[in-house]
């Protein structure tokens, strides 16, 4: 896939969740690791995007996931960053810290360099809402760029997947 193919994908991903979160009339926020504020550049790109989109935190550093985002300290010195349960705590803190009915978050390797001993495209998504949290392991294939276009993607596909039930 492409950089212009992800872009549309990343698009249409976006719009989707964003018009059907106007209807709901329920709002969402981001917890970003790898992505490092690319999910929330294509939320706003959206037209309507501010009814529904609260804010994010681009949590780069690993210190910053605790501080920002409320993932415990000891998580992160037990399992490092890129974690199934650290990524469900980004989406919980998210969340919670922006005041949103949904938090959504990534974390991963984009690469170019396998991080902590986890691979390049090992990414976790998650998404925490009214009813829990769900966390989904990615292994994504290409170069940063594609990395991280997908992890975008696949996280509004997730929050997609939870909104598509009538309120």
């Amino acid at each position: 896939m492409g950089v212009r193919e992800g872009e549309g994908s990343m698009g249409a991903a976006a719009a989707g969740v964003v018009h059907r979160l106007a209807d709901r009339r329920e709002t969402f926020a981001t917890v970003e690791s790898l992505t490092g504020g690319l999910l929330a550049a294509t939320v706003v790109e959206i037209a309507g995007a501010s009814a529904v989109y609260r804010g994010g935190l681009v949590v780069y550093a690993t210190e910053l996931k605790q501080r920002l985002a409320d993932v415990p300290a000891q998580l992160l010195a037990e399992r490092g960053p890129v974690d199934a349960d650290v990524a469900k705590a980004l989406a919980e803190g998210g969340r919670r810290r922006c005041g949103a009915d949904w938090g959504l978050a990534t974390t991963g390797v984009a690469g170019p360099e396998p991080q902590d001993g986890k691979p390049v495209g090992l990414v976790f998504v998650a998404v925490a809402g009214p009813d829990g949290t769900e966390v989904r392991q990615l292994n994504l294939a290409g170069g940063r760029d594609q990395v991280r276009g997908a992890a975008v993607t696949e996280a509004l596909r997730l929050l997609a997947d939870h909104i598509q039930a009538p309120t």
